[in-house]
């Protein structure tokens, strides 16, 4: 049989993470139409209504029950306003292992959400579902998303050579592949240790325990 994550929320001082719902529709339209989000992720662009009704409704509840992994909308705990989504992909039930991946939205960026939202899903996997691995991926001009990798506690492990596509805008407003290297990073259960004081000190306020 295979294994598969729970149909689960997770919750931080500032952010429940939770699974994606039809009203999450309109805002997961707009993050993903963003300019970086278009530039650094596979997307297709422009990304439509249908599309993201596709993904709420088909892709990531057929991801879970097959066992390949998670999407979870994160959300702030306040609002309810949906400020990104945080992905568990490729996943090897054998090796406990899975590749962890996040998006937030334009107007989110800055507040350490990636950071809270990639720990929180971090310490939830390692100790609820007792796996022995995280894995990430970051373009090698995605700055920003190396920085939560390294504050989250990540582990850079090498560089895979012309192994993903980016796209840069044209003079014409269009898109343009071009091809990039990938930084490999791990994440194991000892490296969480004394992260979110870390992440504290960094950002001004506290990463608790996921709930």
């Amino acid at each position: 049989m295979t294994s598969t994550f729970p149909d689960i929320s997770i919750s931080t001082d500032r952010l429940v993470l939770r699974p994606l719902e039809e009203a999450d529709v309109p805002s997961l339209a707009d993050m993903m139409n963003d300019e970086l989000v278009a530039a650094w992720t596979v997307a297709p662009q422009p990304y439509t209504r249908a599309a993201a009704r596709t993904w709420v409704a088909e892709y990531a509840p057929t991801e879970r029950t097959a066992g390949r992994g998670v999407d979870f909308a994160v959300t702030e705990f306040l609002t309810q306003r949906l400020v990104g989504v945080v992905q568990l992909t490729n996943t090897d039930w054998r090796l406990r292992s899975t590749e962890l991946s996040y998006i937030v939205a334009s107007w989110a960026r800055g507040e350490g959400y990636a950071s809270e939202a990639a720990l929180a899903t971090a310490q939830w996997v390692f100790h609820d579902q007792k796996f022995e691995r995280l894995e990430l991926r970051t373009a090698a001009g995605n700055t920003a998303s190396q920085q939560v990798a390294q504050k989250i506690g990540c582990i850079s492990e090498g560089v895979l050579r012309n192994a993903w596509i980016a796209r840069s805008r044209t003079e014409d407003g269009g898109w343009a592949d071009i091809r990039t290297d990938l930084i490999v990073w791990s994440l194991l259960p000892e490296d969480l240790d004394g992260v979110p004081g870390r992440l504290a000190d960094a950002n001004g306020f506290t990463y608790p325990e996921w709930n």
